[in-house]
């Protein structure tokens, strides 16, 4: 057995419990105090590092606001707390702080075919090589990110399923989109073309990962498997 994955959060000394339990139960797990404790590392002989950030955020009446308020001259008057831990604490309070000022960006809806189309546009037009990329897509069939995972010369690219699925895996996607472009500008898939989608096809009905559909794209105009019916 692993005698490291067998210790208990308990078990372990207090300033190294929140970086075990974030590990173990996600961030949402932790107190304000164990994540102050995270950025400041260590506590001292007599306190630990979640003691002095109790300490500190009492100090405040536990107002993460008054926290963020604090200069590093004012963190630094807490014995334990040096510069260096002064500054990190600052910083992480303020990137929280813009982050609440940028609005979330709102995702693409994909509805059609030329959906895809115009979404793919700054990334496709004018290349002069072959180039696919992934539409990873919410179970709203919104845009989560779009991957590219090959690019090739002016006839072709080589494409990996096993890549094509991990990344669909690493950003939770409920279903994909394939895209590639033709420089030649000819509408029709090749007989590789479709030996490709039909091998992840199949890959993703077995994982639960469906392909939605999969568009040649050229500066003129696309095709599209799933109009033609042929997905």
């Amino acid at each position: 057995m692993d005698t490291y994955t067998s210790i208990k959060i308990s078990q372990l000394a207090e300033e190294d419990r929140p970086r075990e339990k974030l590990l173990l139960r996600g961030k949402g797990s932790l107190t304000d105090a164990e994540l102050i404790a995270i950025l400041i590392g260590s506590g001292t002989p007599k306190i630990s590092a979640v003691d002095l950030s109790r300490h500190i955020l009492a100090s405040v009446n536990h107002d993460l606001a008054a926290l963020a308020r604090m200069s590093i001259q004012d963190l630094k008057k807490f014995k334990g707390i040096g510069e260096a831990k002064a500054i990190s604490i600052v910083s992480a309070l303020e990137l929280g702080r813009r982050r609440k000022e940028v609005e979330p960006q709102k995702r693409f809806k994909i509805s059609s075919s030329k959906d895809v189309y115009d979404v793919m546009k700054p990334e496709m037009y004018d290349e002069v090589v072959e180039h696919f990329y992934l539409l990873l897509l919410t179970r709203r069939n919104q845009v989560i990110k779009k991957e590219r995972i090959s690019q090739g010369g002016t006839s072709g690219t080589v494409v990996d399923a096993k890549v094509v699925f991990k990344s669909a895996l690493d950003h939770h996607a409920q279903s994909i989109i394939l895209v590639h472009n033709h420089p030649s500008g000819s509408l029709s898939p090749s007989e590789q073309d479709r030996r490709l989608t039909n091998r992840l096809t199949e890959i993703g009905r077995a994982m639960d990962l469906p392909i939605l559909d999969h568009v040649i794209f050229t500066d003129t105009g696309y095709f599209s498997f799933a109009d033609e019916g042929i997905l």
